[in-house]
């Protein structure tokens, strides 16, 4: 078995593969796949990748699966001990792969691990040391946009990590399964670490484990995110969010949708703000499809209450 499979949905970023494919042949761990899962690309990625990047295989889709759709492809089709998802417009560090197989080796209670996610162009700042999840149900990035001055130099357990950098030990994976399609894009990797941290595993972060990250460079567009974030912050809770925590935080949770929903109606004139509004629609209709997935999460379940709100992130208060 290959220790590592790094999976990179793509879909017409073809400006992004040199430095991404690049940084990957530079890796001082070598003993892993790489697999470019394609959404049907019509920018000529898939010769592109063929011709200087023979290493590389190259899974066509022929369609747009959305990233679940293209990450779920690649999983099916990799064979490592761990499975690692990584956006196509980030670059790694050449330790950054040595460093992730090394906390998975010393720490086998270990499920996932979050990389130390800089922007490519300022890579000075933060766009994530982690994923965090508020008690209010509201999802999000630990230090997004801040300067780094050492304050996530710590290796330590967090929420979860992001999507764009995930690594997740296949042991885990066979006993919680992969990502949710009904996401298709956003929160799908906030959907896994619930279904992590419920199980018992722990989510890691490491420092040392570093992407460049060139933020929204090939996601979607923001009428896009906001939909699908609107949709699926519901989705997160209806299916994830343990009754027994429901029952003590419903009414804060109710406030933060509110919330969105006021901006939302305050920016109507915007694209986005419509959306975000169509998305949180779309969510309320979603709770029968999500709730029927809820009781085989929630069977997951290995872990007290205090154990998940040592890892869930206090509510903000104005």
């Amino acid at each position: 078995m290959t220790t590592a499979s790094i999976i990179i949905p793509h879909w017409n970023g073809r400006s992004h593969l040199d430095d991404c494919l690049t940084a990957l042949r530079q890796q001082t761990f070598t003993d892993f796949e790489v697999i470019l899962a394609d959404n049907g690309s019509n920018d000529g990625s898939q010769e592109y990748v063929r011709q200087q990047f023979s290493e590389v295989r190259l899974l066509e889709l022929g369609q747009n699966r959305g990233f679940t759709g293209a990450c779920n492809a690649g999983y099916a089709a990799s064979r490592g001990e761990f499975a690692i998802l990584l956006n196509n417009d980030t670059a790694v560090d050449p330790n950054w792969l040595s460093e992730i197989v090394r906390v998975f080796h010393q720490q086998p209670d270990v499920g996932a691990i979050a990389s130390k996610m800089l922007l490519f162009d300022q890579r000075d700042h933060f766009h994530t040391a982690g994923d965090t999840y508020r008690l209010d149900g509201i999802p999000g990035n630990r230090g997004v946009w801040q300067q780094d001055v050492g304050q996530y130099d710590q290796e330590e357990d967090v929420f979860g990590a992001c999507g764009g950098s995930s690594a997740y030990r296949r042991a885990m994976l066979d006993e919680i399964g992969f990502l949710d399609d009904d996401f298709f894009f956003s929160c799908e990797d906030v959907d896994l670490a619930w279904r992590a941290q419920l199980a018992g595993w722990r989510v890691r972060y490491v420092p040392t484990a570093v992407v460049y990250h060139k933020l929204k460079a090939s996601g979607g567009s923001g009428v896009t995110s906001s939909y699908h974030d609107g949709r699926n912050f519901l989705y997160l809770i209806w299916k994830n969010y343990p009754s027994s925590l429901l029952r003590r935080y419903w009414p804060a949770i109710l406030r933060a949708q509110l919330h969105i929903s006021s901006e939302a109606l305050r920016h109507w004139r915007g694209a986005a703000a419509r959306a975000r509004l169509r998305g949180q629609l779309a969510g309320l209709w979603g709770i029968g499809k999500m709730w029927r997935k809820r009781r085989q999460v929630q069977a997951l379940r290995r872990v007290d209450d205090e154990r998940l709100t040592a890892v869930l992130s206090p509510i903000e208060t104005k």
